[in-house]
């Protein structure tokens, strides 16, 4: 049977009734209720006027809104965490956002808005802005050609081919379209003070600056490359790749350079055996060439060299699979070509004209030119 449903404005009728001399039994029996409902609603509400029901009727009604209002708030607060994990600083973004709140949590687009803070005529606005597609296919291509490089070599490259783009566009669309390189290396957070360089090149082949880069093939075989590089015009003289590189090895490429280029005035390398053995300080002596070595534990003094060996394994080292040395010798020489012919420097890119042609007319000079010249 259906349990009756009374009003509060019914129970205190009902309780003014049996206080003006209703017998309760009567009573009772009239509005079909137990004995033990009744006492229960004299316990509850007896003494009770008009007034004071309406009020205790808005006390519930405002509590129940209240309940509903939390249960709202509970799940924006559920919702927020579910998309608002991260900040969207563009409105086109926020679009997303409020979409998905629509689709996944059956939210009206007005209550959507409400909980991620979007503007209804914001998001309802239809953009009108250049989607660039062209552009942004051909960075992708770059990006997918040049793993490592970011956004200001993609947009020399684009410049070269002759594409109307600005830094400032390229940074935003090397964004959107999530290319952005993620460092490995945490940034530093101390304060360096930086030696002074102890030789300071006024012309190109007057200093040069070599070190060892290890690595290992598919096999899992060790092999080492020997980098030499011009510390005045950044050029890669040579990458020297074999299983092991000693002493002469090292006299070897240095006459083979000397050959090219001429020798230079001074030599920058670190303590490793191999450069300060009899052999290297030998030809330094016929060659009169100033050795200058790194201090122990300090890889700054020799800071090009370095930043070019971290250049090398990051794109070209972590990103090809060798099989064998000569594997190792055909692609580790076709980076080196494309470093010193097209590859975009920072350093080169950003100096006055005239600086950058002086330093381009030295890289795309011909073998032994530099030679003639001495």
């Amino acid at each position: 049977m259906k349990t009756k449903r009374f009003s509060v404005e019914q129970i205190v009728a009902c309780l003014k009734q049996a206080e003006l001399g209703l017998p309760v039994a009567d009573l009772i029996r009239q509005i079909g209720i137990s004995e033990q409902t009744f006492y229960r609603w004299k316990k509850q509400y007896a003494g009770m006027e008009s007034d004071q029901v309406r009020e205790l009727k808005q006390v519930v009604e405002e509590n129940a809104r209240l309940k509903k209002l939390v249960a709202e708030l509970s799940l924006d607060k559920a919702v927020l965490q579910d998309v608002l994990s991260k900040k969207f600083p563009r409105p086109a973004l926020m679009k997303e956002v409020v979409a998905y709140v629509v689709t996944r949590h059956g939210y009206s687009q007005r209550r959507a808005c409400g909980v991620v803070r979007q503007h209804r005529s914001t998001q309802r606005l239809v953009g009108r802005r250049d989607p660039r597609t062209a552009e942004r296919q051909r960075m992708r291509e770059i990006a997918a050609a040049r793993v490592r490089y970011g956004y200001r070599r993609i947009h020399v490259l684009l410049r070269r081919e002759g594409w109307a783009v600005g830094k400032n566009l390229v940074y935003r669309l090397y964004g959107e379209e999530g290319l952005t390189l993620r460092r490995g290396r945490p940034k530093r957070r101390k304060m360096a003070l930086h030696r002074e360089a102890r030789c300071t090149p006024t012309r190109a082949h007057e200093a040069w600056s070599l070190d060892f880069v290890h690595d290992q093939l598919s096999d899992g075989q060790k092999f080492r490359a020997l980098t030499v590089i011009d510390i005045y015009s950044r050029e890669a003289l040579a990458i020297e790749v074999g299983r092991r590189l000693r002493g002469e090895d090292v006299v070897a490429v240095l006459n083979r350079l000397v050959y090219r280029h001429g020798a230079p005035r001074c030599l920058f390398a670190d303590n490793g055996g191999e450069f300060t053995g009899r052999l290297v300080d030998l030809w330094a002596y016929h060659h009169s060439v100033r050795m200058d070595f790194s201090r122990p534990g300090k890889p700054t003094d020799n800071a090009y060299i370095e930043t070019f060996n971290g250049t090398l394994r990051d794109e070209c080292l972590n990103l090809h699979w060798f099989g064998s040395i000569a594997e190792a010798q055909r692609q580790i020489e076709a980076w080196r070509r494309d470093y010193n012919e097209s590859r975009p420097h920072s350093a080169l890119d950003h100096m006055p004209p005239a600086e950058y042609a002086a330093r381009a007319k030295i890289l795309l000079a011909p073998m032994g030119a530099s030679k003639t010249e001495n």
